[in-house]
């Protein structure tokens, strides 16, 4: 009995994966929504039944992917059903809602490199260097333009802003690669998991941001890659140069979410609306003066436990 119930659940959450596939695939339109809708039969299945079962679902799905859209459909699938399959299994071990993200940004980041690779080495597709190119050919749009004009300073500007951007994106790409699949991830459970829910499946709940607080040891992490970089001044491009960069700006990320954290639990225990917090999220994105306060305020939560400060006393 249980062995049918299993078959038919998994028919039906196949064909719902194969009616998201085709409409990633094929409607593009409606793409940037139904691609985070991939993991959600992986996830229902995986939150359910056992190893064997989840494996002999993820075959089928490789199969239905192969048939329905080819080589596109199969990198999908692969990379959004691996992904929903670890967060359902991990669902189904009751794993808080922190190591299911956890595990999800691991599975997509592996997924990424994995097609990075695939597309270089295998359809010579450089998303990077398509980048460039595209920067380089509108250069010489915006160039050709400007000397019809005659203005040669912001000629030189918009040169000097383009050079900056590419070598930006090139030597971040790691961290961009790394926050990509954080969002991937949250958005994933952000869309998935209140559907899972209504179909009776226990999901664990995510605390109050506001509550949120990193490891002290992020800001010695953060210290050591700062450190690093005053001590040994690597040169531009070489290993160590990168390393550290791209750590800083990881670490630099979490320090502002721990900032906003700080920030939203210090106005909750003051009472104060919560559109001065969104308006002031929304700055901390825009405006640089804003996000450099906001992480130190996150250096000094995590050094000082500054939020403690402002306990409401019972």
């Amino acid at each position: 009995m249980k062995n049918v119930r299993s078959l038919t659940e998994g028919a039906i959450l196949l064909a719902a994966f194969a009616v998201f596939l085709l409409i990633t695939i094929y409607i593009p339109p409606l793409s940037v929504i139904s691609v985070f809708f991939l993991p959600l039969p992986f996830i229902m299945y995986s939150a359910k039944y056992s190893l064997k079962n989840i494996a002999v679902f993820f075959i089928a799905a490789i199969i239905i992917s192969f048939i329905t859209s080819s080589l596109q459909g199969l990198g999908l699938m692969a990379l959004f059903g691996a992904a929903g399959a670890v967060m359902g299994y991990m669902t189904q071990k009751t794993k808080s809602r922190s190591a299911i993200l956890m595990g999800g940004t691991l599975i997509f980041i592996a997924g990424l490199v994995i097609s990075y690779v695939v597309l270089v080495t295998f359809m010579n597709i450089n998303f990077i260097q398509e980048f460039k190119t595209m920067m380089d050919q509108s250069m010489q749009q915006s160039q050709d333009m400007l000397k019809v004009i005659g203005n040669k300073e912001q000629m030189k500007l918009l040169q000097e802003q383009n050079a900056n951007l590419i070598k930006n994106i090139q030597e971040l790409a790691p961290a961009y690669l790394i926050t990509v699949a954080v969002v991937y991830a949250l958005i994933t459970q952000w869309i998935c998991f209140p559907i899972v829910k209504r179909f009776g499946i226990g999901v664990p709940s995510w605390g109050k941001f506001r509550n949120l607080s990193l490891p002290k040891s992020l800001l010695w992490f953060y210290l050591a890659a700062l450190g690093g970089y005053l001590l040994f001044r690597p040169e531009e491009g070489t290993y160590l140069y990168l390393v550290i960069v791209n750590a800083r700006f990881i670490l630099e990320l979490l320090l502002l979410l721990q900032g906003l954290a700080c920030l939203l639990y210090i106005l909750h225990q003051r009472s104060i609306g919560k559109g001065v917090a969104v308006f002031v999220v929304i700055l901390s994105f825009i405006l640089p003066i804003v996000h450099y306060i906001i992480s130190v305020l996150g250096i000094a939560d995590l050094g000082f436990d500054f939020r403690k400060r402002f306990e409401k006393k019972e």
